[in-house]
């Protein structure tokens, strides 16, 4: 996952943690090309003409990361679903914001499947889908964040399985049940 050292990476996370800021300075540049992969993750779901670049999320997603007080980060898999999330909360929020100035109607069919639908869509589309996973937490907060974790940061099974502290099968049979309750949930008739 990583070039730079991982108990490096670890050992700064605590440090930072445990409030000390330049922890924060020395880590980000050993960790940075890997929120840079998770942004572009991100980014290929967004709509064309979309006004976030890939090095905004980055930034905004630091931002976010850098205010948490007392973070607790177990680990660099940790680190990155948080990140991850992060950067999905953004992204929502940037398309909860452009879809509030246009009309109603907003509320259509999802698909989570690679090839999402038309560009005007992609923004209801997440929006929908942040909606479901929402509801998806208060049934079952594991089987919601493994999709985040897959879904939007492409994070494996093995590292989601060390971020939840649960078996890799675990993880995939949560994916599975996780899938077919938001396709279900979306009105999407088939994966």
């Amino acid at each position: 996952m990583l070039q730079g050292s991982s108990q490096q990476i670890t050992a700064l996370l605590s440090e930072w943690g445990d409030g000390d800021r330049t922890a924060l300075e020395q880590l980000m540049p050993l960790v940075y090309d890997e929120l840079r992969k998770m942004a572009r993750h991100h980014m290929r779901r967004q709509p064309a003409g979309h006004t976030f670049q890939t090095t905004d999320l980055i930034h905004e997603a630091y931002l976010k990361l850098a205010n948490r007080e007392g973070a607790g980060w177990q680990n660099t898999a940790h680190f990155f679903a948080v990140a991850s999330t992060a950067m999905r909360h953004i992204l929502v929020d940037y398309a909860r914001s452009k879809q509030s100035q246009k009309r109603g109607g907003w509320q259509e069919r999802v698909t989570l499947n690679e090839g999402l639908a038309s560009a005007g869509d992609q923004a209801r589309e997440i929006i929908a889908l942040d909606d479901a996973l929402k509801t998806l937490a208060t049934l079952d907060e594991r089987k919601s964040r493994i999709v985040e974790m897959k879904y939007f940061a492409g994070i494996t099974t093995d590292q989601i399985a060390e971020v939840l502290k649960v078996s890799p099968e675990t993880v995939k049979r949560d994916w599975r049940f996780a899938r077919t309750w938001l396709l279900r949930e979306l009105g999407v008739d088939k994966p």
